[in-house]
């Protein structure tokens, strides 16, 4: 059913998100809290381009793919509902973080996106190999 190309591109992307998480856990270690919670956001939006392989969608902007994963997705209860709005958090914790001056990111945050990055992909992994065996 789906190609070579787009099985090896979503592998890929949840490989990149995986090493993001990796990024993330390795920051928080060392209480680097604003590049860790920026890994724990891109392993989560790697594993949303990863699911959108399958259906070989793509966006160049962030907020596109966002918007389109809470629209086929979310909303759909493809992925969980609550997961949804955990996703959501972590764009808003990431933009707040790398666009507004002095803000800090806590501990705790940054330990809620890193679980949501946790959550996002165990649920991607699901998907992916339900979809691909």
């Amino acid at each position: 059913m789906y190609s070579e190309e787009v099985k090896s591109l979503a592998i890929y992307r949840l490989e990149q998100a995986k090493e993001n998480l990796e990024e993330a856990e390795a920051l928080f270690s060392i209480n680097k809290f604003k590049g860790a919670s920026n890994r724990a956001y891109y392993s989560i939006f790697h594993a949303i381009k990863a699911v959108l392989a399958l259906e070989e969608t793509d966006f160049k902007k962030h907020s596109s793919v966002m918007a389109y994963f809470n629209k086929e997705y979310v909303s759909k209860e493809i992925f969980p509902r609550e997961l949804g709005k955990r996703v959501n958090e972590a764009r808003l914790f990431r933009e707040k973080s790398d666009y507004v001056d002095f803000y800090i990111v806590t501990k705790e945050e940054c330990r809620e996106q890193i679980d949501t990055a946790i959550s996002m992909i165990e649920k991607t992994e699901e998907y992916i190999n339900a979809k691909l065996n």
